[in-house]
């Protein structure tokens, strides 16, 4: 009899367990780095956008040089093994930038700063591109079944969204009371609780079986006298895999448009916050808090919504409603407003991720989904990068000194990024109504890229796209 605390089996119960508590540590991390490069490091600059940009472009360079090789051995390597070694180098980064962090500001150059900033923001995400396929791979060897696994997509996504309701306002107040080093020492304490529970899952014959399955082009233990495929070639069938999925190309495509409308906001949302929302920074915290209840509300409803429209009408409609609410948002001018507006605007964001996530792990067999995550997640992880940089680059240089009002509006530098990223979310709506098949299922789209890759194996569901 499955006992009453656990979540649809004991070993995806740990592992959930792992996850939720490295999720708030992240949010903590994430939040107390932004907060402190824009509030203290580079307080009053006017490169402060950029410094900000600057960590969401560390991450995504992580992902962009790191992920699309990352795959091809995450394939070949034990699941299991792969996430302990990363929980390991991430905590070891982050005890590194805690020890430094004991040094006042003034000790070392804010050029000095930023790169330390940087770099270690750039290895923990580089450690990451090997543990979030493994941990894909590892949630198909713990979780069967259609019901169940849409049952741990809708908790993996309450998960997330809850750590940022939770991490965020516990930032704020770390940072400004206890110091940029107190937060440090709680994610890396978050990253050794993960460690434990992914050690307590006992997958490893699990995922050594699936490896050994014989399927054209993927990842296997090579017979004896026979050397294994060169890395090159590996993830070369990676590629043609992805590229002759027409499927495939649609929802990265529609994953492309939708992240570059809606990345000005990891950059700018604390300066809209401050600047037109005419909020202090010590309330940041509760924009991020507002998303994440949000994202749980979404995450509540969006199986029901997904079975009430279909996959398709709920992507291209969340995405509509979301870029409508985005413009909204860059409207606001006082703080309860925009946590309101944010808060609506995160929810269709979820329904969307519920909406694609089944098509995603559907479209991809077992030994490819390390490098089907290794093309995807990078290619959206540039778009977000893009976006970053671009939008810092505008409200610090271009769009400085933009002002003015039309019809009686008044428009500003960020508000006017939000407006126009907020169109490029409704055009993705579009793209999406146009591009995604009118009929079939996540089951049908399945059943045709296997064959279009030549692969025969049956394909799980999927991940959450970025």
């Amino acid at each position: 009899m499955t006992p009453r605390l656990t979540l649809i089996n004991r070993e995806y119960t740990r592992l959930w367990f792992g996850q939720a508590v490295s999720s708030v540590g992240d949010a903590v991390f994430s939040t107390t780095l932004v907060l402190w490069v824009a509030t203290v490091l580079a307080k009053d600059e006017t490169w402060a956008p950029v410094a900000v940009s600057g960590v969401l472009m560390a991450s995504s360079a992580a992902v962009l040089v790191i992920g699309p090789l990352a795959g091809v051995f995450v394939d070949r390597w034990d699941k299991r093994v792969t996430m302990l070694r990363t929980e390991v180098v991430r905590i070891g980064l982050v005890a590194v930038l805690t020890a430094v962090s004991f040094l006042p500001v003034a000790a070392l150059p804010a050029g000095a700063w930023l790169a330390l900033v940087y770099v270690t923001v750039l290895l923990l995400h580089a450690a990451g591109q090997f543990f979030s396929p493994a941990r894909f791979a590892i949630l198909a060897d713990l979780v069967t079944g259609d019901a169940d696994r849409a049952r741990a997509a809708g908790i993996a996504q309450a998960t997330g969204e809850t750590a940022w309701i939770i991490g965020p306002p516990l930032a704020a107040p770390l940072l400004f009371t206890a110091g940029l080093q107190w937060a440090m020492l709680f994610n890396a304490l978050s990253y050794a609780v993960s460690y434990i529970a992914i050690r307590s899952i006992g997958v490893r014959q699990a995922t050594a079986a699936k490896a050994d399955k014989t399927v054209p082009g993927a990842a296997q233990k090579p017979a004896a006298g026979r050397q294994r495929p060169s890395v090159r070639r590996e993830f070369a069938d990676g590629v043609r895999f992805f590229a002759r999925s027409r499927f495939l190309v649609a929802l990265l495509l529609l994953a492309v448009i939708g992240q570059f409308g809606i990345g000005a906001l990891s950059t700018l949302n604390v300066f809209f916050t401050t600047d037109n929302l005419h909020a202090s920074a010590h309330l940041y915290g509760y924009i991020g808090m507002a998303m994440g209840v949000g994202g749980i509300t979404g995450a509540l409803c969006g199986g029901r919504v997904v079975q009430w429209l279909g996959a398709r009408r709920s992507t291209w409609i969340s995405l509509l409603v979301s870029g409508v609410l985005l413009v909204a948002y860059s409207r606001q001018t006082g703080f309860i407003g925009g946590i309101a507006l944010l808060f609506v605007f995160t929810v269709p964001l979820t329904v969307l991720n519920t909406a694609m996530a089944p098509l995603l792990l559907a479209a991809a067999p077992p030994d490819y989904l390390g490098r089907v995550m290794a093309v995807f997640y990078p290619v959206t992880k540039l778009a977000s990068m893009l976006s970053a940089v671009l939008s810092g680059w505008l409200a610090g240089s271009v769009l400085q000194n933009v002002a003015g009002s039309v019809g009686g509006i008044r428009f500003g530098p960020i508000d006017t990024i939000f407006a126009v990223s907020g169109l490029i979310v409704v055009l993705s709506g579009v793209f999406a109504f146009f591009a995604l098949p009118r009929k079939g299922t996540a089951e049908k789209a399945a059943e045709k890229v296997p064959e279009e890759a030549g692969v025969t194996t049956a394909a799980p569901p999927g991940p959450r796209p970025a």
